[in-house]
């Protein structure tokens, strides 16, 4: 029996979550569905998430956005990957950068070879066998060369980073050009039906009902629909990841322009530092059971590159998710949906897969339970491995310097995440999850960065000699730094490509 299709799409908030998702709505389903965006210009947006993951690309692709113009639009700059300070020990620093770690040879990836020469003490950091973690230590950036397939130039992998209130402004002209309409006001109450408890409308302060047959929660931590309307629980994972409250503030810019993001660790937390052409983002994610405020906020002010450009934004948070993210006709998406501090820049990425799963299990008016359920199931999973990847920035440490680092290097972990430690304690294994978002190349950058140091390596790396293993890994090594030599900086990159002006 064919079922009546849903014709209106109200997504509740705005923001870089109910912007993207406004825009990907009226490029997929075109002038088929009415598409409103409610949200009311008296409640400030979360805003600070200006750090992005490579995936950003393909979506920014599938809104057939040019990506210079996109640059410009929201002052924004490239990613390479994301700098570790003080994480393992005091003075250490990493690079989990994206993309491959050398070439791999016969039946090993190539960190199980370096592995080997690494423990002989013959060959250096590996943040020098790949090019996405040598070219941010020399402040270089370009766009990868495709058709230069033998050269490490056709593996750059970057992201971006930018101004998120410029990213929802510019989403929100693209979804207005193509028929989304905004409706301004605050939402005071939302009406169930009577029959079987879907939302029916919500209703504003001005005393406007608007009605919709499908509901999107975009409305951040506040989760008016998913948590105030329909009260699904919501998981703490504040046990695993006890950092609650993040304080953000710009500075001024200052050179070199580095084409990654910066997080250093204190003594309860640790302080991001995104580039952007015209501000540098700066914030402090601590836990207020180990710090105060006050303490918190002037490490932060006492750590900025540049002059300080605004008053500081204190945001209180809650890690964890909701444990359904869609409920009958309604989808969390964004912070709604959960929360998972900056540190691997996600909170955009798991914006992009909800709208993903959204689009490939869109419903028709049956809101068929075993849809919704496939949805949940795996919005489970993917969050549940990116919550193993984050722990282990804070359970790899030998810190002992304060109360906050001995909880985490001594806290109980999950058994998922224990076991991705022991595989590669034991031999430098790495298995990805089927379809976990971290790649062997992230788990292995992180797991040894922060000092988890292997017994072995793969057995089979002994086929090769010493001496084919000394010529293997040299040559990866002199390729790569031929090519960053040979790379602009990123600020000329910028300039001569995609810089904003004034």
């Amino acid at each position: 029996m064919a079922v009546a299709p849903i014709k209106n799409i109200v997504i509740v908030g705005g923001g870089t979550a109910g912007w993207m998702t406004a825009a990907a709505f009226s490029k997929l389903l075109g002038k088929h569905y009415r598409i409103s965006v409610v949200e009311s210009d008296e409640i400030a947006t979360i805003g600070v998430g200006e750090a992005t993951i490579p995936m950003i690309k393909a979506f920014n692709a599938a809104l057939d956005l040019d990506e210079d113009e996109f640059l410009r639009k929201t002052q924004g700059t490239f990613k390479l990957g994301i700098e570790f300070v003080n994480w393992g020990k005091l003075g250490d620093s990493y690079i989990h950068g994206f993309g491959t770690i050398g070439q791999n040879l016969g039946p090993a990836s190539c960190h199980h070879y370096w592995l080997k020469q690494r423990q002989a003490g013959e060959v250096p950091e590996l943040g020098r066998y790949s090019i996405n973690t040598l070219a941010p230590r020399h402040s270089k950036y370009m766009r990868s060369v495709p058709e230069m397939k033998s050269s490490p130039l056709s593996e750059i992998i970057n992201a971006f980073h930018f101004d998120a209130g410029l990213y929802a402004k510019y989403l929100r002209g693209y979804s207005e050009q193509r028929g989304v309409v905004r409706r301004e006001g605050r939402i005071v109450r939302t009406d169930l039906r009577e029959t079987d408890g879907h939302i029916a409308a919500v209703v504003l302060e001005s005393g406007e009902r608007i009605e919709g047959d499908f509901f999107i929660d975009c409305s951040g931590i506040r989760a008016l629909l998913i948590g105030d309307a329909l009260k699904v629980p919501y998981d703490d994972w504040s046990h695993w990841l006890p950092c609650d409250r993040a304080i953000a503030v710009p500075c001024e810019s200052v050179e070199p322009l580095l084409p990654i993001t910066r997080s250093t660790a204190h003594g309860a937390g640790w302080q991001w530092r995104i580039p952007l052409q015209h501000r540098i983002g700066n914030g402090h994610v601590y836990s207020s059971r180990f710090m105060e405020r006050e303490e918190a906020t002037n490490i932060l002010l006492n750590h900025l590159d540049g002059r300080q450009l605004a008053e500081p934004r204190y945001i209180p948070f809650l890690p964890g998710r909701r444990q359904k993210t869609w409920v009958k006709n309604c989808v969390a998406v964004g912070l709604s949906s959960g929360f998972f501090e900056p540190i691997e820049s996600t909170n955009i990425h798991l914006i992009q897969t909800a709208i993903t799963r959204v689009i490939g299990l869109f419903p028709n008016s049956g809101f068929h339970q075993a849809d919704i359920d496939e949805f949940n199931k795996q919005t489970q999973f993917e969050y549940e491995r990116i919550r193993d990847f984050i722990i282990l920035h804070y359970k790899a440490t030998q810190r002992d310097d304060t109360p906050f680092w001995n909880y985490c290097r001594t806290m109980p972990i999950p058994d998922t995440l224990q076991h991705k430690i022991d595989l590669f304690s034991s031999n430098g294994r790495v298995y990805r999850d089927g379809s976990e978002l971290f790649s062997e190349e992230s788990w292995v950058q992180v797991m040894y960065g922060q000092g988890i140091r292997p017994q072995s390596y793969h057995p089979l790396v002994d086929l090769q000699s010493k001496d084919e293993l000394t010529a293997y890994l040299g040559d990866i090594q002199t390729v790569i730094r031929k090519c960053v030599d040979a790379m602009p900086t990123h600020s000329e990159y910028i300039a001569r490509h995609c810089a904003a002006g004034e």
